[in-house]
């Protein structure tokens, strides 16, 4: 299971934390610090009123007044943590990860998105072994919090890319970057043509030659996405039958190293 948080540290922070929970003990205690100035994340486990022996990092990828992505990834010997898309750290199980009941998140920090998603068998496939394009099966179809993450490195030439949501009969969500546009056009495909006009409004945040992380998350109304942990557009549904909507395609100028559809 992958545990994906968006949020942005306070300008203010002094610590924040992150905490997997089995009842009244923490298996996994996830703590930036931001005592002494350079700032350090504290790993631990609290199980029957003790804490453990602390592992520190001493460095932290989450400077004060700033947007993250935090992925915690629960393997069978550890969890392994990622922060904006990049390796950060390795906690071995002093706990069955089986037992984590809740999880908690405090401090100074604010949040946009706090999503957990159970990955298939074949996940997560070594970096750099993903056909592009790329397309996958949705199991089960979407679903309001279902969550799709896609992560890459865009050609330093790149001119398109898509990411695109099926259905039998169409496209429920078209999401393109046109560098040779310097537009994100999103729109919906049914019946032969395209519905009603492009959205093009807001940032584009994608360069060319640089890597990124494409975070979609399904509400009840819209789909929300996430780029490199920055909230960036939302595209209300115009084809509302969700669970119909169950093939994920992912083409363009681009190398893909993880896709969780």
């Amino acid at each position: 299971m992958m545990v994906t948080v968006f949020g942005q540290v306070k300008a203010d922070a002094d610590r924040f934390q992150l905490d997997l929970q089995s009842g009244s003990d923490i298996v996994l205690h996830f703590n930036p610090r931001y005592e002494g100035g350079s700032g350090y994340v504290v790993h631990n486990t609290y199980q029957n009123r003790n804490w453990g022996s602390e592992e520190r990092k001493n460095e932290t990828p989450f400077p004060r007044g700033q947007t993250f992505v935090l992925q915690i990834l629960t393997t069978q010997e550890s969890y392994k943590i990622s922060t904006n898309g990049k390796p950060f750290s390795e906690y071995k199980h002093r706990m069955p990860f089986s037992s984590v009941d809740s999880i908690c998140i405090g401090g100074t920090v604010e949040l946009s998105l706090v999503a957990f998603q159970s990955l298939a068998p074949h996940h997560p496939t070594p970096p750099g072994s993903f056909m592009v394009p790329y397309k996958s099966i949705i199991r089960g179809g979407l679903q309001p919090g279902k969550v799709i993450v896609a992560q890459g490195i865009i050609s330093s030439q790149a001119k398109r890319i898509e990411f695109n949501l099926h259905h039998k009969s169409g496209i429920a969500f078209h999401y393109n970057p046109r560098f040779d546009e310097n537009v994100v056009v999103r729109n919906t495909f049914e019946d032969g043509k395209w519905r009603d006009k492009d959205e093009r409004s807001g940032p584009m945040p994608f360069k060319r030659g640089q890597p990124f992380l494409v975070t979609i998350f399904c509400s009840h109304d819209h789909y929300k996405v996430f780029v490199n942990g920055e909230e960036t557009h939302t595209f209300n549904h115009r084809f509302t039958e969700l669970g119909e909507i169950d093939v994920l395609k992912v083409s363009g100028d681009m190398e893909l190293t993880f896709v969780q559809p």
